[in-house]
């Protein structure tokens, strides 16, 4: 069977999870710093949460039998605030009570305070104008977390309400894989850097900026080797410096087959290359390969070779860099988010390419489209909120039902 000329974005996502090989190093971390971070051996809770009874409520502790008149008058004969142990509730008396606080033995239920009024010298007494259920406004012993239960999984990437949760059954560190080592360098004589003068005929390099912020928000330890000289042994050095300390080495630019683009060439010296021509819009064109390590450290490192315009780079990232980084980080879940959006647009020649299309949502809870869809215009990756995904050959009519993938998005 002959190979297509085009990978599906499917087939070549499928290739790069294939090929990415986990760190199996672990670190220690407190669980204060671990945000972010793949978590490598699951977290059992040693406690219950809640460890007793307590109020979801500020108000009253009570006897529910005590209150079945609706108009029970109980004296107050203790103050509960979180964080105090209550003494037994006396039959015909209440507890003040305070949200948080265990419930005081004997009370089966707590009425809030807006039922009931105080009365007598300094408050002392409460009329309670509510019949409670036993039970009612009590947060039981394990309701959220059983002692000995999982509470997380290996291979979850830590968002800050898991590291909330950890520190909830008083986790004060986590075992975590180590950071991905990434190197990324940039090719072209026609780059410059911000802040340098901009002679005709070059640009500002900002998939500098925009890929080394992506990589790391994926929680990786970023090398960053800039701009290198446009010719053959300048890029087979740097790829040689790249490899030897590096899991994954990236480049934005210079893997086609021109006469300047030396990244193709001097990968294919140093190790081995796939050039991979991928059916989507925009983005096209993925180089994936290994370079090897020289010794003493030996091995390889993943080449992964980026588009060298900056919203091909930037879709590029999201869709197989993104996923591929996760998995090698020790990550059980890669796939990116995605849900059904309304279209409050037409999008009437779809290319033969599967697209993405940046879009951003609208007061009406719909999706407006980015009026310039051009590769070269980074502006709509800042204006956007997301990505539509559309199928090839795949028209858009205004309230059409689409997938949408969002740019930004925490945990995995």
């Amino acid at each position: 069977m002959n190979k297509p000329d085009m990978l599906s974005v499917d087939e070549a996502l499928r290739l790069l999870l294939e090929s990415a090989r986990p760190v199996s190093e672990t670190e220690t971390v407190s669980t204060l710093n671990a945000d972010g971070r793949v978590l490598a051996a699951p977290i059992r809770s040693v406690i219950d949460v809640p460890e007793r009874d307590n109020s979801s409520m500020d108000g009253y502790a009570v006897r529910a039998s005590d209150c079945a008149s609706g108009a029970a008058r109980l004296p107050i004969t203790q103050r509960l605030p979180a964080g105090s142990i209550g003494t037994a509730l006396a039959p015909g008396s209440a507890a003040r009570i305070f949200t948080g606080a265990p419930i005081p033995p004997d009370a089966d239920a707590v009425v809030m305070q807006e039922q009931c009024s105080p009365e007598g010298d300094d408050n002392q007494w409460i009329v309670v104008r509510h019949h409670p259920q036993p039970g009612e406004w009590i947060r039981r012993t394990g309701e959220d977390i059983r002692r000995d239960s999982v509470i997380l999984e290996a291979g979850m990437k830590l968002t800050p309400q898991a590291t909330g949760l950890a520190a909830s059954v008083g986790a004060a560190s986590l075992e975590v894989y180590r950071r991905l080592r990434v190197a990324i360098f940039f090719t072209g004589d026609e780059l410059a850097m911000p802040g340098e003068p901009l002679p005709a005929g070059k640009i500002y390099n900002s998939s500098r900026f925009t890929l080394s912020a992506m990589m790391r928000a994926l929680g990786c330890q970023l090398t960053d080797l800039g701009i290198v000289p446009d010719t053959l042994a300048a890029t087979r050095a740097v790829l040689r410096q790249a490899a030897a300390e590096n899991d994954l080495v990236m480049t934005s630019g210079g893997v086609s087959v021109g006469e300047e683009d030396h990244v193709k060439p001097a990968v294919e010296a140093e190790g081995r290359l796939d050039m991979w021509k991928i059916a989507m819009k925009p983005g096209k064109p993925l180089a994936f390969g290994q370079v090897r390590r020289a010794a003493p450290n030996g091995g390889e490192a993943a080449f992964i070779g980026l588009p060298g315009n900056p919203v091909s780079s930037f879709v590029c990232v999201m869709l197989f860099v993104r996923p591929f980084v996760l998995r090698a980080q020790g990550a059980t879940r890669t796939a990116l988010p995605q849900y059904q959006v309304r279209a409050d647009f037409d999008w009437p020649r779809p290319d033969a390419r599967q697209e993405f299309l940046r879009v951003r949502f609208n007061s009406a809870g719909g999706l407006d489209l980015y009026p310039n869809q051009s590769s070269a215009v980074l502006t709509s990756t800042v204006w956007g909120d997301g990505m539509v995904d559309n199928p090839p050959k795949h028209p858009i009519r205004r309230g059409d039902s689409v997938k949408f993938i969002p740019f930004f998005e925490r945990g995995a």
